[in-house]
């Protein structure tokens, strides 16, 4: 619905109340649609099981639990959007779960036999229990940083590594002077961030690639040997496993390399893969920012309806001021964000690149968020002084 306002297919005045209500009604009902269309879609994929195995019945059920769990999480969204919590319902749940990733593959104590005898899945039980049954301390702790079956310590420190940077690059931003027409002597500043669109392209990418994924594995599992849906995605079960990986077709070269072996045998699958990232979230984020009402045309509609203009320049050049800061910010910050988001994945970080980039940023953001808050309210806050 952002995407058809933003583009201007539909005409909608969001300081009319009932142009407001209307849209957020349309955006609830196309969310609890398209919340029914995954589910049904991630049933026929095959992803809880074949179908003829599973059963009428028992495909009823998992599309029933997954629709009301989208409903409810939707709830939850509408529940913080209304003013009951800080930001995005949606970006909480994302961040959330990639927190409860991490800290389960850190600390999980399930044993699982990999054929090697019985392991622990937490990376850091694991350690703790190969230096205390093994006599060769060296080979322990080699095994634990290496061993590739189930989390180990690098995973770990790839993870905290991209963490770290993530929120280094969120401190580079440029501050535009600003004073204002109405008020004499008053002055602010503008910062114009370098992840301008903070993990929107992110979001984006991953959601045009899940659902890209998702009718390719449909497709192939309906129809193996048909040419246009193998040429779109051949799939194979992973380890003897449920799970379904792509191995070739367009799919495979949207998806990360699955180790450092599969980049040397093919080395263009890692530079179709970063061209598409670094292109997509570039597009994404230059997109989102006309959408969502951030361009250097709106944010001086801002500044003009509040009586700011640039320091040393007119009211009528802010625009042009603005132009040559905030689309350079869009695109190359969304290019950062691809590009963090690879090396991540390369890293081997827990939860995926793209979930480690939404998880870190919607992070910063609430810190940035009470920090304001604190800051408004006269009172200091620790993590800032």
């Amino acid at each position: 619905m952002q995407f058809i306002m933003g583009a201007r297919l539909i005409e909608i005045d969001m300081s009319v109340p009932e142009d407001r209500d209307l849209a957020e009604g349309a955006q609830k009902l196309f969310s609890i649609l398209i919340t029914l269309g995954e589910a049904v879609a991630y049933v026929l994929s095959g992803m809880y099981g074949n179908l003829d195995q599973l059963g009428m019945g028992n495909a009823v059920l998992v599309v029933l639990q997954l629709f009301i769990a989208g409903v409810i999480v939707l709830l939850l969204d509408e529940l913080l959007t209304k003013g009951y919590g800080l930001g995005s319902g949606i970006s909480l749940f994302i961040a959330t779960s990639t927190c409860e990733t991490i800290i389960w593959k850190a600390f999980s104590p399930t044993t699982i036999n990999t054929g090697r005898g019985t392991e622990f899945e937490g990376a850091i039980i694991a350690t703790i229990h190969l230096l205390l049954t093994r006599t060769n301390k060296f080979s322990a702790l080699v095994e634990a940083f290496t061993r590739t079956n189930l989390p180990n310590l690098t995973n770990l420190i790839s993870t905290a590594a991209v963490f770290c940077v993530v929120i280094y690059f969120q401190g580079w931003q440029v501050d535009l002077p600003l004073q204002s027409v109405k008020r004499r002597g008053f002055q602010h500043t503008h910062p114009i961030r370098l992840f301008y669109t903070s993990n929107m392209p992110v979001i984006l990418h991953s959601a045009v690639v899940g659902n890209v994924h998702l009718i390719s594995q449909i497709l192939f599992n309906r129809f193996p040997g048909f040419l246009p849906v193998r040429l779109l995605g051949v799939w194979k079960s992973l380890g003897g496993s449920s799970q379904m990986v792509p191995v070739a077709g367009l799919v495979y070269y949207l998806s990360p390399p699955m180790s450092g072996a599969n980049i040397l045998k093919d080395p263009l699958h890692l530079l179709v893969y970063t061209a598409f990232v670094l292109g997509s979230c570039a597009f994404f984020s230059s997109l989102w920012i006309e959408v969502s009402g951030a361009s250097a045309r709106d944010v001086a509609k801002q500044f003009r309806d509040n009586g700011l203009v640039v320091q040393g320049h007119r009211d009528k050049a802010v625009v042009h001021v603005l132009q040559r800061y905030i689309p350079v910010a869009a695109s190359f910050g969304g290019m950062c964000i691809g590009l963090l988001t690879i090396v991540a994945d390369l890293a081997g970080a827990i939860g995926s690149g793209t979930g480690m980039l939404m998880a870190v940023t919607t992070i910063y953001g609430y810190y940035e968020i009470l920090k304001k808050t604190a800051e408004d309210e006269g009172h200091s806050f620790a993590f800032v002084e």
